[in-house]
């Protein structure tokens, strides 16, 4: 039975949204550049507000208020619009994305503060960049001064107008504040270090009994397949990642 989700009295959630088996869901540029659009999409005429985002390989990470939706339409509805597209785009069929989304209420402006350090700093704790203003995508750019795409996208004075009245003061403050020495800790920290390949190289061949992996190219359509969703469920993994160790295409270990 599954557990009921617990209501925000301030409306303000932390939201997780995982690729279906820990599969990736951006492979490009243009995944990533869609779901944000499509946010922005599913937000106008203020059905919701967002105060933050980090968008991760094969999850998401959301800091959402609700106005006119509810947490549960505003997630069915992102998700069912962008998988319709990446289905599309990747002529695939079936779900993308987990199915029960991860969610925690915020209610109050400290905890509110420690979660958007915290999604920022996923990548850096993912170990993908140094710092929180190095990686692509997510909501830092909009709180440092530096803009996002698309344009509006992070409503961002309601959280600097906790730590300071004034704006640039604020954003200063802010700066100083993702800088503090923190073990932040929200909704399931379950970050997973990316393996190098050297150690998924080794977890394959343990997988495969020692068979060299040049054996996957030219093997049996459903002996290989089964070897590759085995693959697929090492921790810390990507898709790219095995197609560079395996040398089959991503589209191959994709629908494995």
């Amino acid at each position: 039975m599954r557990k009921t989700r617990k209501r925000s009295e301030s409306g303000v959630y932390h939201v997780i949204l995982r690729g279906i088996n820990r599969q990736d869901i951006f492979y490009e540029d243009d995944d990533y550049q869609r779901f944000l659009e499509t946010i922005v999409k599913m937000k106008s005429e203020d059905q919701f507000a967002v105060y933050g985002y980090c968008l991760m390989t094969n999850h998401v990470h959301l800091l959402v208020r609700e106005n006119i939706d509810t947490i549960s339409r505003i997630m069915s509805r992102i998700g069912t619009s962008y998988a319709w597209w990446y289905n599309r785009k990747y002529g695939r069929s079936g779900h993308v994305f987990q199915g029960r989304y991860g969610s925690e209420v915020v209610e109050n402006d400290n905890y509110l503060l420690t979660v958007i350090r915290y999604i920022h700093n996923n990548p850096v704790k993912a170990r993908m960049v140094q710092k929180p203003e190095q990686y692509r995508w997510s909501s830092i750019h909009a709180y440092y001064g530096a803009g996002e795409y698309p344009s509006g996208l992070s409503e961002t004075a309601f959280v600097l107008g906790i730590i300071h009245p004034d704006r640039e003061r604020a954003m200063l403050a802010f700066r100083e504040f993702m800088k503090l020495e923190n073990e932040d800790k929200c909704l399931e920290d379950e970050i997973k270090h990316r393996k190098s390949d050297s150690e998924i190289k080794t977890e394959i061949e343990k997988l495969m009994s020692g068979e060299p992996i040049g054996r996957l190219q030219g093997m049996e359509k459903g002996k290989r397949n089964e070897i590759l969703r085995k693959i697929k469920g090492i921790d810390g993994v990507s898709l790219r990642q095995i197609s560079r160790v395996t040398g089959l295409s991503v589209d191959i270990i994709f629908n494995a």
